[in-house]
């Protein structure tokens, strides 16, 4: 093994989710048919790991991801642009570790903001 290449992001509706991932910087990386279902994939411009959204893991019920932590320079500016999206975002908390936002998509996933 050498590195996380996609992580699966449970939704119920793809295009909407897809929509809130784009307005909050995600880069479209693949829309494509995969059989009865459809891959669409989305990563960082910067790179590193991509995510998929998916509805077609029976144990994997939309909402239930939590505990992605997606690095940022400035978690200031970040958590004012989420705002400005009408994204919901905790207040920052500062940790020995950073500092931390968390943020909720549409479905309930969580994920947080952090800067060191």
């Amino acid at each position: 093994m050498r590195a996380i290449e996609i992580i699966s992001v449970p939704v119920t509706d793809q295009q909407r989710a897809k929509a809130f991932y784009l307005s909050i910087g995600f880069n479209l990386i693949t829309e494509a048919p995969m059989g009865d279902a459809l891959w669409i994939q989305l990563g960082l411009p910067g790179g590193g790991p991509s995510i998929t959204l998916v509805n077609w893991f029976p144990k994997m019920a939309a909402g239930n991801l939590q505990g992605l932590v997606i690095a940022t320079d400035d978690i200031e500016k970040e958590r004012a642009f989420f705002l400005s999206k009408g994204v919901s975002v905790s207040e920052i908390d500062q940790t020995p570790w950073g500092k931390f936002a968390q943020v909720t998509d549409p479905d309930g996933n969580g994920f947080s903001l952090h800067q060191n």
